[in-house]
C-alpha cells in the first residue's frame, strides 16, 4: 500500500503516517523500484495501534514506550498514568465550569465589574467599593484585578480579609475616595508638587492594619523590585512620589515596632537573670 491507502484505511493523515516514521513508531517500509514505500499490513496494525493510543491522551514518547514493550507491562502503567491524569483534568474541568457559573450569575445580576472575570471575594469586594468616577480609583481596580491573578489562594485570602472590613465602613470608604480625588489633582504636577508629602502621610494613615501587617517589616522595599517599579510607573511623577512617601513611612513605622519589640525582648531577658 501506498502511503495515501495505509493513511486511508486507518483512519489518519499522510503526513501523520510520515511523522510516526520519522519518530520510529512505524517499522521502516520496503521501498518499491520506483522508490515509494510500500506499505503492508504490519504497518497498519501498528498504525491502528498508535491512533487508539493517541485518542486515548498519550503523547507519542509514551506511545514509543508501550510499542517497544512486548510484555504489555508499559502499556498498564501508561494506563493508570493516563487515568490519574484525566481525572485531574475532570476535577479541573469541574472548577472551572464552577467559577463559570459564577461569573455568568454575576453578569446576570448586574454584578460582573468591568475589570472582570475575576474571584469572587474581588468582584464582592468592588461591589461593596462601589463605582467611581476617579481615574486613579480605576487604576487601584485594575492593580487589584491583577494581584487577584497571579497571587496563589491563600494569599488572595489573606489580601481580601484585610481589605474586606475596611471596605465595610462607609467612613473609610469616604476618606478612599477623598484621597482618590487628592489624587487625580496630581496627574499634571511634578514630583517636588508642596502637595506629594502631606498626601503620602495621609495615604500611609489610611492604610488598614491587616493589610500593613502582610506588606511585612520591609514596606519600601515593595517599590524595590521590577513589579514595584512598573507599578510606579503607572502613575504620573508626583502621584508616584506620593506612593513613595507613604511607603517611607510606612517602612519606618514597621522599623519602629520591630526595634520596640527587640527592645523589650532584650529587658525581658535581662530581667530572667
Amino acid at each position: 500500500m501506498r502511503i495515501s491507502e495505509i493513511a486511508a484505511l486507518v483512519g489518519v493523515t499522510p503526513r501523520a503516517v510520515r511523522h510516526y516514521g520519522q519518530l520510529g513508531l512505524l517499522p521502516e517500509p520496503d521501498r518499491l523500484a520506483n522508490g515509494y514505500r510500500d506499505y503492508g499490513l504490519r504497518h497498519a496494525v501498528v498504525l491502528a495501534r498508535v491512533r487508539r493510543l493517541t485518542e486515548l491522551g498519550m503523547g507519542l514518547a509514551e506511545v514509543r514506550d508501550v510499542l517497544a514493550d512486548d510484555a504489555g507491562r508499559e502499556l498498564a502503567e501508561v494506563l493508570e498514568e493516563l487515568d490519574d491524569d484525566l481525572a485531574r483534568q475532570e476535577a479541573a474541568l469541574a472548577e472551572r465550569r464552577a467559577r463559570l457559573g459564577e461569573l455568568m450569575k454575576q453578569a446576570r445580576e448586574g454584578r460582573l465589574p468591568p475589570e472582570g472575570p475575576v474571584s469572587p471575594e474581588l468582584a464582592g469586594l468592588l461591589a461593596e467599593l462601589g463605582p467611581s468616577d476617579s481615574p486613579t480609583a480605576a487604576k487601584d481596580r485594575a492593580h487589584l484585578a491583577l494581584l487577584d491573578g497571579i497571587v496563589n489562594e491563600e494569599q488572595r485570602g489573606r489580601l481580601f480579609a484585610a481589605l474586606r472590613p475596611y471596605a465595610e465602613d462607609p467612613d473609610a470608604v469616604q476618606r478612599v475616595r477623598e484621597l482618590y480625588a487628592r489624587l487625580d489633582d496630581l496627574a499634571g504636577a511634578e514630583a517636588d508638587d508642596p502637595r506629594v508629602v502631606p498626601l503620602g502621610d495621609a495615604l500611609a494613615a489610611s492604610m488598614p492594619g491587616g493589610l500593613l501587617e502582610l506588606m511585612g517589616d520591609g514596606a519600601a522595599a515593595q517599590v524595590g523590585g521590577p513589579f514595584g517599579e512598573a507599578f510606579l510607573a503607572d502613575f504620573a511623577p508626583a502621584q508616584a512620589a506620593a506612593v513613595r512617601r507613604m511607603l517611607a513611612v510606612l517602612a519606618g513605622r514597621a522599623a519602629g515596632r520591630t526595634n520596640g519589640a527587640a527592645g523589650r525582648a532584650a529587658g525581658r531577658a535581662r530581667g530572667a537573670k
